[in-house]
Formats: structure tokens, C-alpha cells, sequence
């Protein structure tokens, strides 16, 4: 893996060993940054089941102002703690060790906590996360998204995600190989 573009362009990132922890693919991570190329630069990103902190740290290097990680495997924290170390990142990020559900709900909306992009890549065999952690952020918790934010979701092609979680539409789709990535916003205004 490696980091497509920004300051930290072409530097590399290790991985989790085994099959739990998936990373997103160099080019459907280019393909989800080119999408949000216009609206990256200044945000606060929020990276749920982070991984090894690649899209996270791709946020960082195209010029998010924050990303906070959201992890809970002990090893995919000591890769993306040492991914952020080996790039000398020491400021703009923040690490959640924990379940998804449970560091969303600690969170308090408007107490600096609202994010412009959140991104969600639960384990494939978690698929029922993607229901319970998009009805949270589209009802209960949508208090942590700034206006006009965008959530995305990487899934697998042949799994549909609903086309609503509350507040939240999907309002675009994109599929590349096995993957697929359903981009929502919240209500027809943004």
C-alpha cells in the first residue's frame, strides 16, 4: 500500500497480517479521493474501523485539518500507530480504541466533533454494521455531522446497502472490481 497523493505522496504503509483487517486498495482509495478531491482540504475526517489507518492518513496528506480513527483490533492499532510514526505524523489526528458503536456514542455533538467526510469499511463478515453504525449516523448521532457532510461506504459490489438511514440518501454509487463505494448525505439539500 502506498499513499497516492498529497504530502506524503508515494510513502509507503504496512498492513495488518491475516485476513481480518481488509485494506482499501490503492485505487479504490485514489477513486474515493478523486471524488472528494474539491472538499478535502480543511475538513475534519472521522475514519471508522481505520484499519491501518491508510484512508485516514491519505485524508491527512491531501490536507484534512483532523482525522480521528476509530479502531479496535489490537493489531491494526500497532500498524496504524506505527504507519502514523514512520510518516512523522505526530498532530492533526486523534485514536479511538474501541468498538465503532461504542466511541460514536461517547462522542458529543458540538463539542468539536463534527466531521465534514466520515468513512466506514467494516470487516465483510460484519455486514450487519453497516445498518447499525448508518442508522446512527443518519438519526441519534447526526448531531456529529457538519452541514453539507458526507458519509461513505466501501462494501462489497454484491452487497446493496439501503438507499436510506434516516437522514441519510445515498446520492451516488460507485463500483470498481469486487468493491463498491455508496457515498450519502443528509437530506436533499446537501
Amino acid at each position: 500500500m502506498r499513499i497516492i497523493a498529497g504530502t506524503h505522496r508515494s510513502r509507503t504503509l504496512q498492513a495488518p497480517a491475516g485476513l481480518s483487517t481488509r485494506p482499501t486498495s490503492d485505487r479504490l482509495r485514489e477513486t474515493l479521493f478523486n471524488v472528494l478531491a474539491p472538499r478535502i482540504e480543511g475538513v475534519a475526517f472521522l475514519d471508522l474501523y481505520a484499519g491501518s489507518g491508510a484512508v485516514g492518513i491519505e485524508a491527512l496528506s491531501r490536507g484534512a485539518a483532523r482525522v480521528e480513527f476509530v479502531e479496535r483490533a489490537p493489531m491494526a492499532l500497532a500498524v496504524l500507530c506505527g504507519n502514523l510514526a514512520k510518516l512523522g505524523m505526530r498532530t492533526g489526528y486523534r485514536i479511538h480504541e474501541g468498538s465503532v458503536g461504542t466511541v460514536l456514542r461517547r462522542m458529543k455533538p458540538g463539542a468539536g466533533a463534527a466531521f465534514d467526510v466520515v468513512f466506514l469499511d467494516p470487516p465483510y463478515d460484519a455486514a450487519r454494521d453497516y445498518e447499525i453504525i448508518l442508522e446512527m449516523l443518519g438519526g441519534s448521532l447526526g448531531g456529529l455531522l457538519a452541514p453539507g457532510a458526507v458519509v461513505i461506504a466501501e462494501h462489497r459490489k454484491k452487497e446493496r446497502l439501503e438507499d436510506k438511514y434516516g437522514v441519510l440518501e445515498r446520492a451516488r454509487l460507485l463500483e470498481q472490481g469486487d468493491a463498491a463505494l455508496s457515498f450519502y448525505a443528509a437530506g436533499m439539500d446537501q
